[in-house]
Protein backbone atom coordinates (compact mmCIF):
# COMPACT_ATOMS: atom_id res chain seq x y z
CA UNK A 1 0.00 0.00 0.00
CA UNK A 2 1.16 3.30 -1.12
CA UNK A 3 1.96 6.00 1.61
CA UNK A 4 -0.34 8.93 1.94
CA UNK A 5 0.80 12.81 2.39
CA UNK A 6 4.53 13.53 1.69
CA UNK A 7 7.26 11.67 -0.17
CA UNK A 8 9.01 9.88 2.22
CA UNK A 9 12.66 12.15 2.36
CA UNK A 10 11.83 15.20 -0.56
CA UNK A 11 13.04 18.09 2.08
CA UNK A 12 16.56 16.08 3.29
CA UNK A 13 17.38 15.54 -0.72
CA UNK A 14 16.59 19.24 -1.40
CA UNK A 15 18.81 20.34 1.04
CA UNK A 16 21.65 18.08 0.52
CA UNK A 17 21.51 18.79 -3.26
CA UNK A 18 21.28 22.54 -2.39
CA UNK A 19 24.30 22.33 0.24
CA UNK A 20 26.26 19.90 -2.78
CA UNK A 21 25.45 22.74 -5.21
CA UNK A 22 26.66 25.47 -2.90
CA UNK A 23 30.14 23.85 -2.32
CA UNK A 24 31.07 22.80 -6.02
CA UNK A 25 29.89 26.95 -6.80
CA UNK A 26 32.78 27.76 -4.33
CA UNK A 27 34.93 25.04 -5.40
CA UNK A 28 34.70 26.64 -9.31
CA UNK A 29 35.26 30.20 -8.04
CA UNK A 30 38.51 29.39 -5.99
CA UNK A 31 39.73 27.42 -9.26
CA UNK A 32 38.63 30.24 -11.23
CA UNK A 33 40.88 32.45 -8.74
CA UNK A 34 43.64 30.72 -8.28
CA UNK A 35 44.31 30.39 -12.50
CA UNK A 36 43.53 34.33 -12.45
CA UNK A 37 46.26 34.67 -9.98
CA UNK A 38 48.65 32.52 -11.92
CA UNK A 39 48.24 34.80 -14.99
CA UNK A 40 48.69 37.84 -12.98
CA UNK A 41 51.73 36.75 -12.11
CA UNK A 42 53.18 35.20 -15.16
CA UNK A 43 52.20 38.48 -16.80
CA UNK A 44 53.93 40.71 -14.59
CA UNK A 45 57.04 38.40 -14.65
CA UNK A 46 56.97 38.72 -18.77
CA UNK A 47 56.49 42.70 -18.45
CA UNK A 48 59.45 42.94 -15.97
CA UNK A 49 61.73 40.83 -17.91
CA UNK A 50 61.08 42.81 -21.73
Amino acid sequence: MAKKGRAKNTKNKAKHSKLMNQKKTKLRDAKELHTKRIKAIIKKHQEESD
